[in-house]
């Protein structure tokens, strides 16, 4: 047993390295404690997998195992996107195994605990998965592998959510769906055929090296589906990673929307168009777009660690209009507390087809409505030991000034996040919590003044 650790996402290793039959035996073994201890054995599993190398083969090596212990499980007929299974597991009153690694490079795999409440698992949860490591529990009686198609279910849901007859009359847009070599196809697609909405497609294959690229749709990942966009007039792109739990938006002019403008834009759209009441919900590494936005609409901000584990938590205990992060992760109210890369593909469509604006238009009127742009960054500052971040962390929880701005608020909740009085800028550095390594985040109302703070840091 080696090199086992639960992530802000469940646990994820190189194949052949550390992400071995070995370990996921561990592993399975600790969420089958887990299982038991809290529920008992006839609480139902639920297991699926992503299109990565050895998915389909350690998944069914986790069910059998399971099965010898006394579970009844359901095991997906197909590669599933993650949002798909985790809306079973709280239909079903399930837990679930979902094996990928997400948008991490090709050469990983990993293991998703969802509990029944379809978001992700917890700290609290995860400890115990941690100090279950290496436990077994006895036999308990002879379980079942049964295989299921858990997407009729999915895809009722989100017709409860989404009007797709409104977008199947949005004319003036031709959509480009990437595949993206991703969980997605076979979902995303199959749902818009059904409600005859006509879109172009690339990469409709499943490939374990996705394309010899990072599964993570953004820009320098989506240079194919960008051109394809350019070069078909008016075009907007839709993609998603891995095991689609994320999005990733091209405009009509081919340009990146980022997950910060999309949350705005969908907040907007569910307060006016859906009339939907509540919060939202955001990490403390996302836009003050989202705020200024927030603040006009007179919607609670309600700010979390960086993590959708935290902005699921946040939104079982609010129920917010929407929850989001700035890595491309969703969710909103009336459905599960897990990022859904599908939901969000489908509720930008209908957001333009409500409006009856092109995705373009949309954005300006986010910006006319705010006032003022934003622009961020991230700077990765590598240490020589692990021993330098709290030191470095001290210092930016002792400044009283940076770039010549004073600091009129800070925050702790996730490293030290500090703002400064222009009101519109604002910089988070928080430890990288595996490496010696600082994740420095810089946002303001110029590119001027980012570019500053970068060379400040």
């Amino acid at each position: 047993m080696t090199g086992i650790k639960f992530g802000t996402d469940g646990w994820r290793a190189i194949v052949g390295r550390d992400f071995t039959e070995e370990n996921v035996s561990v592993v399975t073994n600790s969420v089958a404690k887990y299982v038991f201890e809290t529920f008992g054995i006839d609480k139902k599993i639920i297991i699926g997998y992503d299109p990565r190398n050895m998915a389909d083969e350690f998944s069914m090596q986790s069910a059998k195992i399971l099965s010898s212990l006394g579970f009844n499980v359901l095991y997906s007929d197909k590669i599933i996107p993650t949002p798909v299974l985790a809306y079973n597991a709280k239909l079903l009153d399930a837990c679930a195994l979902m094996f990928t690694a997400s948008h991490n490079p090709p050469e990983y795999l990993g293991i998703k605990f969802i509990p029944d409440y379809a978001g992700p698992a917890t700290s609290e949860i995860t400890d115990k998965l941690t100090n279950y490591l290496g436990q077994k529990i006895s036999v308990q009686r002879k379980g079942s592998v049964e295989e299921y198609d858990f997407l009729p279910e999915y895809e009722k849901h989100l017709e409860k959510l989404i009007d797709f007859d409104k977008i199947r009359n949005l004319k003036n847009t031709n959509i480009i769906y990437d595949g993206f070599y991703s969980a997605s196809i076979g979902y995303f697609d199959k749902i818009l055929k059904k409600h005859d909405i006509k879109f172009e497609t690339m990469n409709m294959y499943h490939d374990k090296n996705f394309g010899g690229a990072m599964p993570d749709p953004k820009p320098k990942y989506l240079k194919d589906l960008i051109e394809k966009v350019k070069s078909t007039p008016n075009s907007i792109g839709l993609a998603n990673d891995g095991d689609a739990d994320r999005f990733g938006v091209i405009n009509e002019n081919g340009e990146y929307v980022s997950p910060n403008e999309i949350i705005s834009i969908l907040l907007i759209h569910l307060i006016n168009n859906k009339k939907l009441k509540g919060s939202l919900v955001k990490t403390v590494g996302a836009s003050l777009l989202l705020n200024k936005v927030s603040e006009k609409l007179g919607v609670e901000v309600i700010e979390t660690a960086v993590g959708f584990k935290h902005v699921g938590e946040a939104m079982r205990k609010y129920n917010p209009i929407i929850g989001g992060e700035e890595s491309g992760g969703l969710s909103i109210q009336g459905h599960i507390p897990e990022k859904d890369g599908l939901l969000a593909n489908s509720l930008i469509l209908e957001a333009m087809a409500y409006e009856n604006k092109s995705l373009i238009e949309l954005q300006k009127a986010l910006y006319d409505f705010v006032g003022c742009k934003f622009f961020n960054d991230r700077v990765d500052k590598k240490l020589a030991d692990i021993n330098e971040v709290k030191p470095i962390l001290d210092e930016y929880k002792n400044m009283s000034s940076f770039a010549g701005y004073k600091i009129i608020k800070k925050d702790f909740k996730d490293g030290v996040k500090l703002y400064l009085d222009d009101n519109n800028s604002w910089l988070l550095v928080r430890p990288s919590g595996t490496e010696p390594l600082l994740r420095i985040y810089v946002e303001s109302d110029s590119i001027e003044k980012v570019e500053e703070f970068k060379s400040i840091i």
